[in-house]
């Protein structure tokens, strides 16, 4: 006898030196790197119509989780003036002010 799946199921999975969470839900298999919040995802209708597409894109998914994680790379400084992207931040520095006049 089999006991239905009416929530969430988490298993950890390693695959080579990499682990993965496998979720089992009763609308889909999510498959992510630990420590992730994206990875790929597979209603189960979409498993059991048989698309041809679908065997396609998920092959082409599953290559994006073995390949080596992309680093991000760091903004370059071009000096005092660089420009940041988002709104200005005024300065926290006070201006230097003149000396005052002594009449």
């Amino acid at each position: 006898m089999t006991t239905l799946l009416d929530k969430t199921l988490k298993r950890e999975l390693r695959i080579g030196d990499r682990a993965y969470i496998v979720a089992i839900s009763p609308l889909a298999l999510k498959l992510t790197p630990k420590g992730k919040r994206k990875g790929l995802e597979l209603n189960w209708e979409a498993l059991v119509n048989g698309d041809a597409a679908l065997a396609a894109a998920l092959n082409a998914s599953v290559g994006m989780l073995s390949a080596e994680p992309r680093r991000r790379e760091k903004a370059r400084d071009t000096g005092a003036g660089a420009k940041i992207d988002g709104p200005r931040v005024p300065s926290t520095r006070r201006a230097k002010l003149p000396p005052a006049r002594q009449d």
